[in-house]
């Protein structure tokens, strides 16, 4: 959203894209508490691997207080959504790639699972933040910005059509995008390539999949207080349990409060998030779990700086607190059903109707006068309104051929997006550059008028099927997808309308081998589909965007140690990819073809009792082979080459001379990228570090179980570091320094 409408939106005018440069500053136990496992339904595993004790362990040290969440029983195994029998950093089986809880190591396709641990450990404050040391993930390519979470996947942009929750997708619109709070989450999991065979609309680079925290089966009582520098106060809190003594029913209450400034001038941080849980089981066979949230946030509406006609970068702030606020309101209800009728049949359901409005101001700097230092000035309003409603329907079956045995999955997907766009463009007084102190905020500047104005509706249908087949050591995915889109437009400004009706079939094969030694190698194939809210300059909706992807890879589970190794080689065609207009900035056409190729590794460790690791390698070639004339055979700006990262944290073991007394240190590397498309620009690559430390109290003290001190710094050695992006630069985000105290009882 930084240079307007990406990804199917209508892009804004191209001064609105000065605005979204980031800033540099200018301001200057020896008890383990663990939560048993639901029991898992009699059925649904591929193949059925519950914790033989119910107990899911954490891979931290014996002196260390821990409490874990819950597992929520949601399909095969039981065990989350998507991080099913995670041990501390380590998740092994995950339903976000093939809508059933199948061992990670199964699955003919790359993919991440980000625990809560993790989260925890590195304090994260934003999802973005959480997938930073996730292989195949890009971050940072529009520096700091409190407003969206904005990550790349193998080089394609997620922020529109790339982000799920509760495995329903969050569609997107201009500025109405979903910004979840990460501390509502249980894990995070990314899938990397086309998943259109099970999810219909995405993009070619895969999907995150967020999961939502789940009523627990055990008494969860937890609060926290942090403190930060750029006068950051933040309370949370997250109590669950079962009502009544026979389990039947469970709650779970998780709220957060902040306020919070950064380092653009006078731009808060702010936010207000509520999410009750409940949970209905009757019997084992049968489970309903509600979710909801409410969330409101209020940050700038431009976090940029000044960029030189000729592409520098400059210090120069180019919003005004005047008239900088961006306002946005999200909520959601939805729920979770299964019923298991016996041993080989059991049926899903799950819906969610979610709501975003988004009210947002800026005023940007649009030139300034070399010989008065005098900066023009414009100003723009967005108002937008979002609702979804979505539902999917599944059922799973298994059976046997003789020697082959089949696991189905069968589903019937609805989804309802209905978008509304008002935006204005004006102006603001000019702003004297000349002075030591030049007047931010100090002039009356108004709001403009609405000048363009449209609605638009889009209904998806879809059905799928999948089928995973066992014979032997091999594992035979195979994936199909049919989705009927329609799409209607109205432009109210000028009384037309368009409606546009689409239709695509996608897949996915792949096959596994599972060999006695751990090792697992992979090959897959995959398509994708991707029609978009937005249209063009003439109002007429976008054609979709297509792709596929080959893939071959290898997984490892290190016989004895408790961690995944995965390695890929992919190869992914985009189709009616979105380009600039030459005939007008403000809005994209659909021209192109983007080639995007490359190598993964990532590794995820709990080596000892005490220490835990994660690491990730990306090497990326993409390139443009249809588009722009002056662009074809270069790179897309703004995303690495290459990218490393690692992170390890320990904590002292009993024995030692501090028990309880832990650590966490990492370091991301950034390599060099393009800072516009054409390729005559370079960003220079980056590397930045953070760390950890935390002390859990009751190696102290016994009475002081569940109290834990922690202190993250993110970009510990305030690298400045910028980036540029279809010609458009950014600042890096400065250092962050979150303190925390929490209490679990």
């Amino acid at each position: 959203m930084r240079t307007g409408r990406r990804s199917g939106r209508y892009r804004l005018i191209a001064s609105v894209v000065g605005m979204f440069a980031p800033l540099t500053s200018v301001h200057s136990q020896d008890i383990r508490e663990v939560e048993q496992a639901q029991p898992p339904l009699p059925i649904v595993d591929f193949p059925a691997k519950p914790p033989a004790d119910g107990v899911i362990t954490t891979g931290r040290s014996a002196g260390e207080s821990v409490q874990l969440d819950a597992i929520d029983v949601q399909g095969p195994g039981g065990g989350d959504a998507n991080s099913g029998d995670a041990k501390g950093y380590v998740a092994t089986d995950s339903a976000a790639g093939t809508k059933t809880n199948t061992p990670l190591i199964e699955v003919p396709q790359s993919i991440s699972v980000v625990t809560q641990q993790q989260m925890q450990d590195r304090n994260v404050q934003t999802v973005t933040e959480a997938v930073n040391y996730t292989a195949g993930v890009e971050t940072g390519m529009f520096g700091f910005d409190p407003r969206f979470d904005s990550f790349y996947i193998r080089g394609f942009d997620m922020t529109y059509t790339g982000v799920f929750r509760d495995g329903l997708r969050e569609p997107a619109g201009s500025f109405s995008i979903y910004r979840n709070e990460p501390y509502g989450l249980q894990s995070i999991a990314v899938v990397r390539g086309p998943t259109s065979a099970l999810y219909g609309l995405g993009s070619p680079g895969g999907l995150i999949d967020l999961t939502s925290k789940r009523p627990p089966s055990t008494s969860l009582r937890e609060a926290e207080f942090q403190i930060g520098n750029f006068e950051r106060y933040q309370g949370q809190f997250d109590l669950g349990g079962p009502i009544g003594a026979d389990g039947v029913y469970s709650y779970r209450l998780t709220g957060l409060v902040r306020n919070s400034g950064t380092q653009l001038l006078d731009a808060p941080d702010n936010r207000y998030f509520i999410a009750p849980a409940f949970s209905f089981r009757p019997d084992a066979a049968t489970s309903l779990t509600i979710l909801t949230a409410f969330q409101n946030q209020l940050t700038t509406g431009n976090p940029g700086f000044y960029q030189t006609p000729g592409g520098q970068l400059t210090n120069i702030y180019s919003g005004d607190p005047a008239f900088q606020d961006f306002n946005q309101t999200q909520f959601r209800i939805g729920y979770a059903f299964e019923h298991a009728f016996n041993d080989a049949v059991t049926f899903r359901q799950n819906a969610r109707y979610s709501y975003v409005f988004a009210d947002v101001r800026y005023t940007q700097i649009d030139s300034i006068d070399p010989d008065t230092y005098n900066a023009t000035r414009s100003t723009g309003r967005v108002i937008d309104h979002l609702n979804t409603f979505g539902v999917d329907n599944q059922a799973l079956i298994k059976f046997n051929t003789g020697p082959l045995n089949h696991f189905v999955l069968l589903g019937f997907e609805y989804t309802n997006s209905a978008f509304s766009d008002k935006i204005g463009f004006g102006s603001a007084p000019d702003l004297n550059l000349a002075t030591s102190a030049p007047n931010y905020g100090g002039q009356f500047i108004p709001s403009p008028l609405f000048s363009y104005n449209s609605y638009q509706s889009q209904q998806d249908m879809a059905v799928y099927l999948q089928d995973q087949i066992k014979f032997g050591p091999l594992v035979l995915t195979v994936s199909g997808r049919n989705d009927w889109v329609r799409t209607r437009t109205d432009d109210l400004a000028n009384t037309s309308s368009t409606v546009q009706n689409d239709e695509a079939a996608t897949g996915r094969v792949g096959l596994t081998y599972l060999s006695p030694v751990g090792l697992a190698p992979y090959v897959s194939y995959a398509t994708s589909f991707t029609p978009t809210l937005g249209s063009g300059e003439n109002g007429a909706a976008f054609k979709p965007i297509t792709g596929d992807q080959k893939e071959v890879g290898v997984k490892y589970q290190p016989p004895g140690i408790n961690g995944l190794i995965t390695a890929s080689l992919f190869d992914i065609h985009q189709f009616n990819s979105l380009s600039t207009d030459p005939n007008n900035q403000a809005f994209q056409i659909q021209t192109g073809e983007i080639r995007s190729r490359g190598f993964e590794l990532e590794g995820v460790l709990n080596p000892l009792p005490a220490l835990n690791v994660t690491l990730a390698y990306t090497y990326l070639d993409q390139k443009i082979l249809d588009g722009d004339a002056d662009t074809i055979g270069k790179s897309p700006s703004g995303i690495p080459a290459q990218s490393f990262s690692v992170w390890g944290d320990y904590t002292l073991q009993p024995d030692t001379f501090a028990p309880g007394l832990g650590g966490g240190f990492g370091m991301r590397f950034i390599g060099q990228s393009y800072g516009n498309d054409q390729n005559t620009t370079i960003n220079p690559q980056a590397t930045l570090f953070d760390a950890a430390l935390h002390y859990d109290f009751a190696n102290l003290d016994r009475s002081l179980a569940g109290v834990r001190l922690q202190i993250n710094a993110t970009n510990l050695f305030n690298t400045k570091y910028q980036v540029s992006q279809a010609g458009y630069g950014y600042w890096g985000q400065d250092r962050t320094i979150v303190a925390s105290l929490r209490y679990r009882w």
